[in-house]
């Protein structure tokens, strides 16, 4: 990549989350094997991010790659709408035998975003199919759930990165966030504020949404699993149907398959997505119950009313097929399993950094709070120069890397972030 692409890059492309005039700088890789980044400079640096939670085999998989050589020879895309394909029907298949019984009907997309609204459509015109009107959508703060409009709605509408769009989204009910972390004594405080808004709202509410057990870029908090089977038993008792968005912790995240599993609950839909084709190609999935998508295809509509140009992607469905293969050889539990005592080990002595509030750390995930915002350009800038690839926000430092990290590679992450914490001029 010449200095030319790297100033045109800078000028013109738009980046996630980024200014056009003040862009915090790129780095631009050239390729990517294992766990790690090759950067124009020829210089590797371990990703701790697995490319925002997707890449959970590392880079350049060869049974991934594999996958997708074969299905391309075959065609890389064809609609979904009056045709089917080997790829997908295989893949709904898996899907239906990894999740619970009760979800037996697959709606494939092409994000997780997009998976968020196709749930939130399900289950509006689930009333709709059983003649009431429910519009409200109950959802817990410090939520995140996607950029698309309806899944901006379900998110913390003062602690996100949405609170500029308030007064154009549908407006929806957010219980107070639970504050039993997941490793401490259950609260039955924690209940009171969902409990009270769910009683005084049953009529209204279309459905509940949560991300089970851990609440991603929200905070990165991970509350108790006794709050989610309270939550689950009030929605049950009000027969309102509860949506899980596991789009970050499925697919073995959180030591589980998916992170339900630490509470031993099962939802009315679950959302799938990032780490579904091993972050080979974007992909999603909305899986519902029978009921629901009977009511839905029982009424004077007679269908659901959504549909992706890409949905059902060959591509996508042939690696996602292969990443699923993969896991079901279960070496994800010891990787994940060994990932979390080491993080334990190497991150839980940083409690008494004068600059981190809390650790947290589940499965394959490790967070650091700090006291102090980061200064993103600084600390991005110090984080490549010594060898790793983590990207904070606000006063988090956390990693999410491939379940494939060696150990060696995972402390070189612990010990740069050690490095980062000592070092002043990288806090605000």
């Amino acid at each position: 990549m010449s200095q030319s692409d790297t100033f045109f890059d800078y000028k013109h492309i738009w980046h996630p989350y980024a200014s056009m005039i003040n862009p915090v700088p790129c780095y631009t890789v050239i390729s990517a094997k294992g766990v790690y980044l090759k950067l124009k400079n020829g210089k590797n640096i371990i990703d701790g991010m697995s490319s925002w939670w997707s890449v959970i085999h590392g880079y350049n998989h060869p049974i991934l790659n594999k996958a997708l050589k074969k299905q391309i020879r075959k065609m890389s895309h064809v609609m979904f709408g009056g045709i089917t394909h080997p790829s997908a029907i295989a893949l709904c298949r898996k899907l239906i035998s990894l999740t619970p019984e009760k979800l037996d009907c697959v709606f494939l997309s092409d994000s997780g975003s997009v998976a968020v609204e196709v749930a939130m459509k399900m289950l509006i015109q689930y009333w709709q199919s059983l003649g009431q009107k429910r519009k409200l959508f109950l959802t817990i703060r410090n939520g995140y759930h996607g950029d698309t409009f309806a899944a901006m709605s379900v998110s913390d509408p003062e602690n996100s990165f949405h609170k500029i769009y308030n007064n154009l989204l549908p407006t929806n009910l957010f219980a107070d966030a639970p504050i039993s972390s997941f490793y401490k004594d259950w609260d039955a405080n924690d209940l009171i504020s969902f409990q009270k808004i769910i009683e005084e709202n049953s009529s209204k509410i279309a459905g509940v949404i949560l991300e089970p057990i851990v609440q991603g870029v929200g905070g990165m908090n991970f509350y108790h699993p006794t709050y989610l089977k309270k939550i689950k038993i009030l929605c049950d008792h009000y027969s309102i149907p509860i949506i899980f968005d596991e789009i970050a912790t499925g697919f073995g995240r959180t030591g589980k398959i998916f992170a339900f599993e630490h509470a031993n609950v099962i939802p009315d839909i679950l959302c799938l997505g990032k780490s579904m084709t091993g972050g080979t190609i974007t992909l999603a999935a909305t899986l519902a119950s029978r009921h629901i998508a009977d009511t839905i295809s029982n009424s004077k509509t007679g269908c659901f009313m959504h549909g992706p140009t890409y949905m059902g992607n060959p591509l996508a469905c042939a690696v996602a097929n292969a990443n699923i293969k993969i896991l079901k050889t279960n070496q994800w539990k010891t990787q994940v399993s060994n990932i979390e005592k080491q993080l334990f080990k190497n991150l839980l002595p940083l409690i008494d950094h004068p600059y981190v509030i809390d650790i947290r750390i589940l499965g394959a995930i490790g967070v650091i709070e700090c006291s102090r915002l980061v200064n993103m350009f600084s600390i991005q800038k110090f984080f490549v120069e010594n060898g790793v690839w983590i990207r904070p926000f606000k006063k988090l430092i956390y990693i999410v890397p491939p379940y494939t990290i060696s150990s060696h590679a995972l402390k070189k992450l612990t010990n740069v972030i050690t490095m980062a914490l000592n070092n002043t001029k990288l806090f605000m």
